[in-house]
């Protein structure tokens, strides 16, 4: 009995710990390519460049303010080329991890 409430116990400091290392993020979704310059992020032909690079296999990153974030599942990301987004997920050595996207 004892080790079944100390493995519970475990368990939910666990769950409770992973769910406090997850992040909000506010940018702008653009492709590693135009990203380089952030100041295009701005840019009226910004979102039409950004679905055109992404078509064509540029990776979908996430930039906010001057910080350009790589994303290790891009693809949650392309159906918002060149828009402004609300991001919830883990950053891990630079780079995000998606759990979800709102505009």
């Amino acid at each position: 009995m004892k080790k079944l409430v100390a493995l519970s116990v475990l368990g939910i400091s666990f769950v409770s710990a992973s769910a406090a290392m997850a992040q909000t993020f506010k940018g702008v979704v653009s492709d590693a390519m135009c990203a380089s310059d952030v100041n295009k992020a701005s840019k009226p032909d910004h979102a039409a460049c950004a679905k055109k690079c992404i078509g064509m296999g540029s990776p979908a990153v996430l930039i906010v303010g001057t910080t350009v974030y790589k994303v290790s599942n891009p693809e949650k990301l392309t159906a918002y080329a060149g828009k402004t987004v609300t991001v919830d997920g883990k950053l891990d050595a630079g780079s995000i991890t998606i759990a979800s996207v709102k505009e």
